[in-house]
């Protein structure tokens, strides 16, 4: 006997392939996913002996999974909030309408390509010098959350100024620059860490706190690594490694950050 499929079983198909997809996206390589692995196993041999009609394990299983609920609430807390926060980043950048666009002045498209090139010009300089460097370049996630815990500079962009902070011997060398509203808002932030493990070996702490701080908000990170000397981009947890300097500067053109 044929079951009939309707248009909306098809859509609620697609729509949890697509939520199990982005769980998956966020929770790969994480510590979180073997243990979706395991609630999942569990899941599926529940539907089993519940198929078979074996009363007593159904019920057991049918137990772990009805207090498991409340468990993995708590368990995967961190992987919900980014989950939250994937979802709701890209609802910002994809949105044709927001209050910073409303009220965003007709200059800004002037001096972007005033401010990438500065941009680019540092990091140039920074990557043949293996200076160490990590640039943040705020759309519509605040950043000001993290500028509390540096320096804050409100100050014009240019690549002298980016030089000078990232040089080794300056008290501001460690942590984050903030670039936002076309201005660099601090430096020396501490960013969040990603707690992704399944990384490259050679990739230090610059580059884990740009994965960690683009699932959080969405913002774009240029890292400079000291060892290499190698140009990064990081935007939404994905990182472009082995940069050229025109590749960049056309990357920041194209994505329209300022």
């Amino acid at each position: 006997m044929l079951v009939p499929v309707t248009v909306l079983d098809i859509i609620d198909i697609v729509l949890v392939a697509f939520i199990f997809y982005q769980l998956y996206r966020i929770i790969k390589g994480t510590a979180a996913f073997s243990i979706f692995i395991a609630v999942f196993l569990i899941y599926i041999s529940w539907l089993i002996v519940r198929a078979l009609n074996m009363e007593l394990i159904s019920s057991l299983l049918g137990q772990v999974i009805g207090v498991g609920v409340i468990a993995l609430i708590i368990v995967f807390q961190q992987e919900v909030r980014r989950f939250l926060l994937v979802i709701g980043n890209r609802y910002i950048q994809n949105s044709r309408f927001s209050f910073r666009r409303l009220f965003r002045s007709s200059k800004d498209e002037s001096v972007a390509p005033l401010i990438t090139e500065e941009i680019v010009k540092a990091v140039e300089s920074m990557a043949g010098k293996k200076i160490g460097a990590l640039i943040v370049i705020g759309r519509q996630s605040r950043l000001g959350v993290y500028a509390d815990s540096g320096k804050l500079l409100n100050a014009l962009v240019s690549a002298e100024l980016l030089e000078s902070i990232f040089f080794k011997n300056t008290p501001l060398h460690d942590g984050a620059v903030l670039i936002e509203d076309n201005l660099i808002l601090a430096a020396a932030c501490p960013l969040p860490v990603t707690e992704q493990f399944a990384l490259p070996l050679n990739f230090g702490m610059r580059h884990r706190a740009a994965i960690g701080l683009s699932e959080q908000t969405d913002a774009m990170v240029i890292v400079v690594s000291e060892e290499t000397g190698h140009i990064s981009l990081v935007d939404a947890g994905v990182l472009r490694q082995n940069l050229k300097p025109a590749t960049l500067r056309n990357i920041l053109l194209s994505e329209k950050v300022w």
